[in-house]
């Protein structure tokens, strides 16, 4: 295998991540997606607070440029992209969204080329739409209960959320080269949470916004999930892509999907059939070829 460090930060994101969504989904049974959001924003800001102090790592000096470029990347891939991934969870489910997911490794390859004219090698392409197949058969079910304007509206926001996510972390890609990763996730948080904030107000309410706050902070659930999601995740997230190719990232990050629902089986008691064993076998394989794909 020729694994490089950035591959092991991506590997490791799938894990956090799948994770975390365990727990959000056991948290969602008591706080409101935006809710969510807007909690576990505010630990990942805090974290990333906490260890710069701890470590005492020094603030570095951002160009007017790479500012309006951590905006910008965090108002698409956090405020809206998660606002619009929420929404279209609610309108198709869990599955379906999931399945709609799978845009994001694409997307990362079209834009990666486009941007920084990046290509990796045809096996490793091969992989990625190995491990893509393997998801769809993993967690492709026929939705029930689904409107047709509610599935199709869904799948265009899924379809946005993606892009947006995938087009936030690819823009930050060469400040990451020049400036330390916690403080890209600090400032890129930072914006997120501040729109999540004014959403919340918007919609709920200042008053209901603390006490969603002051309750979210005690459910060790959504805690843990929080800094498991938004805090490691994130940093082993943009490891990733700082020290390895987006696309390379973009696969192993993709194997959250199928880590959910092994997890899932786990510890929420969910099915696990013969579909789903061959689409995460498929998965797997799709990843392995990757990894003995020479870096270009």
């Amino acid at each position: 295998m020729n694994f490089v460090m950035g591959d092991v930060y991506a590997v490791l994101t799938a894990f956090c991540w799948a994770s975390a969504v365990i727990f959000f989904d056991i948290s969602s049974k008591k706080f409101g997606s935006l809710q969510l959001n807007a909690i576990k924003n505010l630990i990942g800001v805090g974290g990333f607070i906490i260890t710069i102090i701890v470590f005492s790592i020094p603030i570095p000096k951002f160009s007017l440029d790479e500012l309006t470029v951590l905006i910008i990347s965090g108002f698409l891939g956090i405020t809206i992209a998660d606002v619009f991934f929420l929404e279209s969870l609610k309108r198709m489910g869990s599955s379906i969204s999931a399945l709609v997911s799978t845009i994001y490794t694409p997307s990362i390859f079209i834009l990666a080329f486009i941007l920084f004219d990046e290509t990796i090698a045809v096996e490793s392409y091969l992989g990625g739409l190995i491990l893509i197949s393997g998801i769809a058969i993993t967690v492709y079910k026929v939705p029930k209960n689904i409107t047709r304007k509610n599935l199709y509206i869904g799948i265009c926001l899924g379809i946005i959320a993606q892009i947006f996510t995938a087009y936030s972390v690819l823009t930050v890609k060469p400040i990451l080269e020049e400036h330390p990763i916690l403080y890209v996730a600090l400032y890129r948080f930072s914006v997120g949470l501040i729109g999540t904030i004014i959403i919340c107000i918007i919609k709920y309410g200042f008053n209901d916004l603390i006490q969603n706050y002051k309750n979210g902070l005690r459910n060790y659930h959504l805690v843990l999930g929080s800094i498991l999601g938004t805090y490691l995740s994130v940093i082993l997230w943009l490891a990733g892509f700082k020290y390895t190719l987006a696309g390379r990232a973009a696969i192993y990050n993709q194997l959250s999907t199928v880590l959910i629902v092994i997890f899932a089986r786990l510890f929420l008691s969910e099915s696990l059939n013969t579909r789903k064993i061959i689409g995460i076998l498929l998965a797997i394989f799709g990843a392995l070829l990757v990894t003995m794909v020479d870096q270009a």
